[in-house]
């Protein structure tokens, strides 16, 4: 959420992020009401109790007819506080409310807009041209059956559309991926963590995965859990209601889990193959940071997708996503899409968003600076999301036999193997 100070001394900032977004703008004006009301109401709130104590000072000293027209005006008294404490209440619960809402302020540079709005930023690699070298590419799915890894009829057939089965080297590839990612991110400082897939409801709200993505959560009624569609969920409820001392500032962590999301709105789109799935798994980077900070750990987090991609010699681009595009909590946000052959276009495998202090504020997370004590920043960028990076690597790295070649990068963790080779049956 963010600072109401900020809304009551930059309401119109606050209108222009909603704006941008294309979100309900009445909504700010809705908050302020309701924030004044809290405010006021409080004041009354203590100033009957002040007068009520008061009050219960001078009946013990007052006698006869005094002392009754005291008890009298006592008693009155006692049912105003007790209104106005119901009424404080209820315009406190109110704003809560309406402040859990309101999406993060945007960033002044984001591009305004809907999803094709975004700017691109840098172009890195080239495409193949399979026409030049005398072939058709084929589909991540047609390379993922010759090689035996990739079963989307099982998976349909044991679980439902939309979800498959990585064998043999298909699953040699996953671990081959996430070993190295997590390597990378070891590397960077990082701290590798293996997180919960259940999370309760305090974890998913503060980060904000309940308001605009709700449709896209699984919820386990019975248990009253959720189920995670990433690892920034509990990494970023990792240190909720908690005081971080400043000089253990930066907190990095990568996580590792897999991911379920119910692709609610997305029917019809991306249903051959493994690209849009309803499980997956993913490594996560999640950071902590002070709030001048933030910005400069946003850039670093996009180096570090960039350097990942590189590494698996991939042609991607990086774009600066579009208001209307942002998740609710995210100020500013980057993706880099990688170029699909067969589809002819760039699509997302990363992404690394600038949640500024939104979801430190709905978490109680804060940083401790000398006497000071105040909401810190949470970052997060996608490292490594399994079947689509897979996809990338199956397309952009086929061969006219069908074979598939191994980036360098990933060949120490499939036992030095160059070439991923067509099954025979």
């Amino acid at each position: 959420m963010i600072d109401l100070r900020l809304l009551r001394e930059d309401p119109d900032r606050v209108r222009a992020s909603q704006r941008a977004r294309g979100e309900d703008v009445a909504l700010v004006d809705s908050l302020l009401s309701a924030d004044e009301r809290r405010r006021s109401s409080g004041v009354r709130f203590d100033e009957l109790r002040a007068e009520q104590k008061a009050l219960g000072k001078l009946i013990p000293k007052a006698t006869g007819d005094e002392k009754a027209e005291l008890l009298k005006k006592a008693g009155t008294l006692a049912a105003d506080v007790k209104a106005a404490d119901a009424e404080r209440d209820a315009a406190a619960a109110e704003t809560q409310e309406l402040l859990g809402r309101l999406s993060n302020l945007v960033h002044p540079d984001v591009p305004v807009g809907g999803e094709e709005d975004f700017v691109t930023l840098e172009t890195h690699g080239t495409a193949r041209d399979f026409s030049a070298e005398g072939f058709e590419p084929k589909d991540h799915l047609e390379l993922g059956q010759l090689l035996g890894a990739i079963d989307v009829e099982r998976g349909a057939k044991v679980s439902g559309s939309r979800f498959y089965f990585l064998t043999g080297v298909g699953a040699l590839l996953e671990l081959a991926l996430v070993n190295a990612a997590i390597a990378q991110a070891t590397a960077a400082g990082f701290t590798p963590m293996l997180t919960p897939a259940l999370v309760r409801p305090q974890s998913m709200a503060g980060t904000g995965f309940l308001g605009q993505a709700a449709q896209d959560v699984y919820h386990l009624e019975k248990d009253d859990l959720y189920l995670v569609g990433t690892s920034e969920v509990p990494l970023a409820a990792y240190h909720m209601d908690e005081i971080i001392n400043a000089d253990r500032l930066p907190l990095r962590y990568a996580g590792f889990s897999p991911c379920f999301r119910r692709e609610a709105g997305s029917h019809g789109k991306d249903t051959r193959g493994i690209f849009r799935v309803h499980q997956f798994d993913k490594v996560e980077m999640f950071s902590y940071v002070t709030p001048e900070e933030s910005q400069a750990e946003h850039q670093r987090l996009l180096e570090w997708e960039k350097q990942w991609l590189t590494s698996l010699e991939l042609p991607f681009r990086v774009i600066d996503v579009a208001s209307g595009d942002l998740g609710s909590s995210a100020s500013r946000k980057y993706d880099c899409e990688a170029w699909i052959p067969t589809q002819g276009k760039y699509r997302e495998l990363t992404s690394t968003s600038d949640c500024t202090e939104y979801q430190s504020r709905r978490l109680q997370i804060r940083v401790r600076e000398g006497k000071t004590v105040r909401p810190l920043a949470t970052l997060n960028g996608t490292l490594c999301a399994v079947p689509r990076t897979i996809v990338a690597i199956l397309e952009n790295h086929q061969q006219a036999d069908g074979s598939v070649r191994v980036p360098e990068v990933l060949r120490p963790y499939l036992g030095g193997r160059e070439l991923l080779e067509p099954v025979t049956k």
